[in-house]
């Protein structure tokens, strides 16, 4: 493998992973946000709502990223002309296998803001919009900085399916690696080199959603 192969399997898996991820924090944030408001402990509490869209949500979430690759087919050969072969063949089943987690992370980052803090704003006259807007949002940010970190971690992993359909990627270019040199895969610089690669890429963004997480945690500053 050659560097110029290398970048382009690089480019690629951060293609998958971060327009995947920005199409999925489209959706699950307002999906997390309705689910966190109709709660039974929600501000605006909707029982057939919570259930509907949750039962959504539990759905997709269920099943395996595989399986929602192969279901997903036509309807992603609809929309960019090819169902497999290409990296962005794989944004579509990413999207799906994506958006429920995060619309999951939202909601449960949404329910460790204290009551206290939501009473004290209704009690000047907020309204709904303003409560999720000002108080909500504003008091998870640290929590949903971690969760993105997170999906995106998850979402890394998720590319390795690329492999099963052509697509692509760097743990993709490792499993073809083996394939073709599997007496001796081991022994060679090219798949520690792919490996090194993807964990750096991984503590990168762990270490820096960290930091922004503390950065833009309140409670951590006042301490």
């Amino acid at each position: 493998m050659n560097w110029s192969d290398l970048g382009i399997a690089t480019l690629e898996t951060l293609g998958m992973t971060f327009i995947s991820t920005v199409l999925a924090y489209v959706v699950g944030i307002p999906v997390g946000i309705i689910l966190n408001v109709t709660s039974k402990n929600g501000v605006h509490p909707n029982r057939w709502i919570n259930l509907i869209l949750g039962a959504i949500v539990n759905i997709l979430r269920s099943i395996p990223c595989m399986l929602l690759i192969i279901i997903l087919l036509p309807l992603t050969r609809s929309i960019v002309g090819r169902g497999t072969g290409k990296w962005y063949t794989m944004l579509i089943p990413l999207f799906f296998a994506t958006f429920p987690f995060v619309s999951r992370i939202v909601e449960q980052s949404l329910q460790e803001v204290p009551s206290t803090s939501i009473e004290a704003v209704r009690s000047m006259g907020a309204s709904d919009f303003q409560i999720v807007r000002k108080v909500l949002l504003a008091e998870a940010k640290p929590s949903l900085i971690t969760g993105l970190t997170v999906t995106l971690i998850n979402v890394i992993g998720y590319t390795s399916f690329a492999s099963d359909f052509g697509a692509g990627g760097l743990i993709s270019s490792a499993f073809s690696y083996y394939y073709s040199h599997a007496g001796d895969y081991l022994s060679s610089a090219d798949i520690w080199v792919i490996i090194l690669i993807v964990v750096v890429i991984v503590q990168l963004l762990q270490e820096l959603g960290l930091y922004i997480a503390r950065k833009t945690d309140k409670r951590r500053a006042k301490a």
